[in-house]
This record gives C-alpha cells, sequence and structure tokens, in this order.
C-alpha cells in the first residue's frame, strides 16, 4: 500500500537515489541537492512530497513558492512553481504521480497561488522546463493534468578547441575603443554597478548569479564588462552558477546600445578568456532560440544541445 507524506530529515539520500535511477539526463549529487533544494531560502519540507511502498521511496513532486524576494519586496504572491519530479518507472500508472501532483498543487493553493510552472523556478531551478525529448511520458503527463506550454528555451554548447579570435571581432574591438568604449574585466569598484546593471536592465537572478558567485569564490577575471566612458552598459562572465567553470552566462548588453555588436564583442572576448584558463567547452541552459542571443549564439558556433518546455497551469 502506498502512503504519502511529505519531506523529513533523512529522505534526502533516497530522493538522491531515486533521481539518478529515473532523471537520466538530469543526474544530482548529494551536494548539488542541499544546495538547490535544502539551502533554498524558499524551502518548505511541506512542498517536497513523498510517495513510499513500505519503507521504499518509490515517487517525489516538489514544490515551492517564494519567501524571500528576489530583489525588493515582490514575492510573486499568485505564483508557484514545480521543479522537479519523478516515479520509480515500475509504479507508474498506478496514480502515484497523480497524487503527489494534486498533494503539490493543493500546498500551492492552501499558500494563496493562483499558478503553478514547470520548471521556470529562480534561483535554484534545475532544468528551465521539461524536456519532452528526454521525458516524453512526463511530458504527456503534465498535459493530461491541465499544464500547457508558454515557450520552448533551449541550451546550447560550443567546443573551444578550435576557436579563436576572428580579424572581424579584433577590428570592432579596435573601432569600438576608439569610440569610447571599454572592454575587461572586472574589479571591486565596479561591482555594485554591475549587479545593480544586472538587476534593473535584465533579471533580478542575474544579479543574485553574480553576487552568489564572488562569495562562493568566483574570480572577478570571470566577469567581463564594457563601459561606455564610465557607464557600464554590458557584461558576460562564467563559472558563476554553481561555480561551474564551463557554464556561461549570464550575459547582457544595454538595450539602448544595440547595433554596435557589443555583444559580438564581449561573447567571443569571453570565450576568448575560457579557452584562455583551459577549459574546452562553453555551455548555458535557457534562451530563446529565436531571440537576438539565439542568434548571436547560433553566428558564434554554438549548437543547440536541448530543448525545454516551460508549462503553467491555472490553480
Amino acid at each position: 500500500m502506498i502512503k504519502y507524506r511529505y519531506y523529513k530529515p533523512g529522505d534526502e539520500k533516497e530522493i538522491v537515489k531515486l533521481w539518478n535511477k529515473t532523471l537520466w539526463r538530469d543526474p544530482i549529487t548529494s551536494e548539488r541537492f542541499r544546495n538547490l533544494v535544502l539551502l533554498d531560502v524558499n524551502f518548505d519540507p511541506k512542498g517536497l512530497r513523498l510517495a513510499f511502498d513500505d519503507t521504499n521511496l518509490k515517487g517525489v513532486v516538489y514544490a515551492v513558492r517564494r519567501l524571500t524576494p528576489m530583489a525588493g519586496t515582490e514575492l510573486e504572491p499568485d505564483n508557484g512553481w514545480i521543479p522537479f519530479f519523478f516515479v520509480e518507472k515500475v509504479y507508474r500508472n498506478q496514480d502515484i504521480g497523480t497524487t503527489l501532483l494534486n498533494e503539490a498543487i493543493d500546498f500551492l493553493r492552501k499558500n494563496g497561488r493562483k499558478n503553478v510552472f514547470f520548471a521556470s523556478y529562480a534561483p535554484n531551478y534545475i532544468m528551465p522546463g521539461i524536456d519532452e525529448g528526454a521525458y516524453p511520458a512526463a511530458y504527456k503527463f503534465l498535459e493530461s493534468k491541465g499544464f500547457k506550454k508558454m515557450y520552448s528555451p533551449i541550451a546550447m554548447d560550443k567546443q573551444l578547441i578550435d576557436f579563436k579570435l576572428s580579424n572581424e571581432i579584433q577590428e570592432l574591438l579596435s573601432k569600438r575603443e576608439e569610440e569610447g568604449y571599454s572592454f575587461k574585466f572586472a574589479e571591486d569598484k565596479d561591482l555594485y554597478e554591475v549587479i545593480q546593471f544586472a538587476n534593473n536592465k535584465f533579471n533580478p537572478d542575474w544579479g543574485r548569479a553574480i553576487r552568489e558567485g564572488i562569495l562562493r569564490g568566483l574570480p572577478l577575471n570571470r566577469i567581463l564588462i564594457v563601459k561606455n566612458k564610465d557607464k557600464v552598459v554590458g557584461f558576460c562572465l562564467y563559472g558563476g552558477y554553481e561555480g561551474i567553470p564551463e557554464r556561461f552566462g549570464p550575459f547582457g548588453i544595454d538595450p539602448d546600445e544595440q547595433g554596435k555588436k557589443l555583444g559580438k564583442i564581449l561573447l567571443n572576448l569571453c570565450l576568448y578568456q575560457m579557452k584562455a584558463e583551459g577549459l574546452h567547452g562553453a555551455w548555458f541552459l535557457w534562451t530563446g532560440e529565436k531571440t537576438t542571443a539565439g542568434y548571436l549564439y547560433k553566428k558564434t558556433g554554438f549548437e543547440i544541445s536541448r530543448t525545454f518546455s516551460v508549462m503553467k497551469k491555472d490553480i
């Protein structure tokens, strides 16, 4: 007989074990689970729902809502997220996933939420959305429960072994420098401005990634910035998310500076620095394929490695 309850201390070992048995494309370590889930400022044990056959864990669904603002005082009071779920293969099609999902949604509803998303949760998302190619049954399960696809972010990868700065990039760099732009590694004196630029021009999660990355030991020579005179108008970094050196991003150029190919220059300089550090590849989890950034990545040699679906349900 299947019994259901929420997380209790000590469950994490079995959760990680079942996770790695079921989510074949996205294995996790105990350390990453601790950092991304248990130490998340928004973690509530009652949102982590578990299904057991006797004492054996057979299914998990995690629901989370914002308890601490990403920036300012915004708690997104209407929104909740389900960052991951999984059921052991031989126990599927027995309504275990349905029961767990209903419990997770009920948890969010009781806490005043009106919408639930899979899986676009920040700051500690595991993946941007469901990977239909890797987990087709999970995608169909969400659809059957009333989740609708909103958009499809892509992950991209690039090999750096043969990468070099082209003559075009070097000429563009010289031209922009003559116009008063400067490209440099961040220094302590730049950090406040860069973080505020990331927060206000793009996404508070980007500012958080910079701040927390540095606090975890991210070297400042992994943060590149571009200035117009003394004003920050762009930045990019690598190694900021979870301390993984090959993980590129975030990366942004002031929309008011578009048309000058500052992003193209900065991206290439960042990839060159990654190669100089001895890295053989660069990758990231989330961009829009048909966005300005998506086109730039493709032109720079990035290739799509995964496609996700961000899904939403009105609860």
